[in-house]
């Protein structure tokens, strides 16, 4: 280990995607095909990590300045270390950059096969490159691929420009995405995320990012695990090396900066579970894929994922007050899926938390409670519980009617003495009106009854 870490002080020092941009530029010179790879898989090795305390699960070190592991169906946080320490995310800001570029091609927006014009501030972008020329038509796939494998700043400037007019418009973009995830500790100035004053992440909202990007988009990890990309006659490899430690891991992203240390995003999935690890502040690639892999073989190795219930089914019936219709149902708005220790299966349930009393009108979808899935009287998550259609409200003799079972319900007592004096009164009403006509009666018939006698 010793000599790896001295043969990495010659090469890592101040060293990172952007001053790989160095060595690239030498290629493309006449540098020898065969040195470049020799002193790009040397650049490339593996890092290593450093933490301190957290509230999320812990139970052993990572050697970096923060880390998380996700997973991936639940969104549950299975490991923790330094999570919400604010860190400079380096080139982990592509991930969002990548996210509005797909979000583009889906809505429509653009095409992959568009041609993008490549402007004189996209060439001159400074840092990891994929070696656009100005001036050039780039098809949009190319550009996705430079940014996913080749890390190129170039390539982000250039969608930046061709979706939204300037970087700066994008980066507006990329911002108010995050707000619309719910990302609340995360800030981006620039598209790739080069240094800038005021940007910043955590671990913790990094693996938030790479959640939702994959879920909305899973045919992006098409690209993220390409081993190898080739632009204007340069090869480049692809900077998680994890891709070729282990076939399942088909993500994510790698960053440095001098100030924050080495980073890597990395995901795998064997068989119907993935996890999402996140490790910032390595010392050196080497440790970074070590650590990241540590902790994605944690997950599979000791967690498995338990399935309760399907997003849309339903889960109960609930009354409901002054409608047209008495009862509604309620359906789960997510699955109700989590991740628990392997052998704890049967320590996992799930109960219903809804309203008292539910009045019409009802909206189809609407939120109405929600289902709470506990594992050893600890909360693991808390879905939503939506109406599977819509109850207007009844006529007024309905509404009066359950007012009144409303009234009964809430001062019983009150209502039966009400009852009993109305019942009472009736009878009274009743028995005076029977007298009456009985006395009539005799009274039309008493002078036959004397003329008999």
């Amino acid at each position: 280990m010793k000599a790896n870490n001295s043969l990495m002080i010659l090469f890592l020092t101040a060293r990172d995607e952007n001053t790989e941009f160095a060595m690239l530029r030498n290629l493309k010179k006449g540098a020898s095909y065969i040195n470049f790879l020799l002193t790009l898989t040397i650049l490339m090795g593996s890092p290593q990590l450093i933490w301190g305390s957290d509230t999320m699960p812990h139970p052993f070190e990572v050697n970096a300045s923060g880390a998380v592991l996700l997973d991936f169906k639940s969104g549950e946080f299975i490991y923790g270390q330094n999570s919400q320490k604010q860190i400079k995310p380096a080139s982990l800001v592509k991930i969002l950059t990548l996210f509005l570029v797909f979000d583009a091609v889906k809505s429509g927006q653009v095409r992959l096969e568009d041609n993008v014009l490549i402007s004189k501030k996209a060439w001159r972008t400074r840092g990891s490159k994929m070696f656009i020329e100005v001036g050039t038509q780039v098809p949009l796939v190319e550009l996705i691929k430079g940014i996913a494998v080749a890390s190129g700043n170039d390539a982000c400037v250039a969608v930046a420009e061709f979706l939204q007019g300037s970087e700066q418009a994008f980066v507006e973009k990329m911002n108010e995405k995050l707000r619309d995830l719910g990302i609340l500790h995360t800030h981006f100035r620039t598209v790739s995320g080069w240094p800038a004053p005021d940007q910043y992440t955590t671990a913790f909202d990094m693996a938030l990012l790479a959640r939702a990007y994959v879920r909305t988009h899973p045919e992006a990890l098409h690209y993220h695990k390409l081993k190898e990309f080739t632009s204007e006659g340069i090869s480049q490899l692809n900077r998680n090396r994890l891709l070729w430690r282990d076939p399942s891991i088909d993500g994510l992203k790698t960053g440095y900066i001098s100030k924050a240390g080495y980073h890597l995003l990395a995901t795998a999935q064997r068989e119907d579970q993935r996890f999402i690890a996140v490790v910032m502040g390595a010392k050196n690639p080497r440790v970074r894929e070590r650590e990241a892999l540590r902790l994605l073989n944690y997950g599979f190795r000791n967690y498995t994922s338990v399935m309760l219930f399907e997003k849309g089914k339903l889960l109960l019936q609930l009354p409901v007050w002054k409608g047209k219709a008495g009862q509604i149902g309620l359906t789960a708005a997510e699955s109700g899926v989590v991740a628990v220790p392997i052998s704890k299966e049967k320590e996992v349930s799930w109960h219903t938390e809804t309203p008292e009393k539910l009045f019409a009108p009802v909206k189809k979808g609407q939120s109405i409670g929600q289902a709470i899935i506990s594992y050893k009287k600890k909360v693991l998550r808390r879905i939503p519980l939506h109406a599977d259609q819509e109850i207007l409200q009844a006529g007024l003799v309905k509404r009066t009617l359950h007012t009144l079972a409303l009234q009964g319900k809430a001062h019983k007592m009150r209502l039966i003495s009400v009852l009993i004096f109305f019942a009472a009164l009736i009878w009274f009403l009743l028995r005076t009106r029977w007298s009456r006509q009985n006395r009539r009666r005799r009274h039309r018939y008493l002078p036959a009854q004397k003329d008999l006698i």
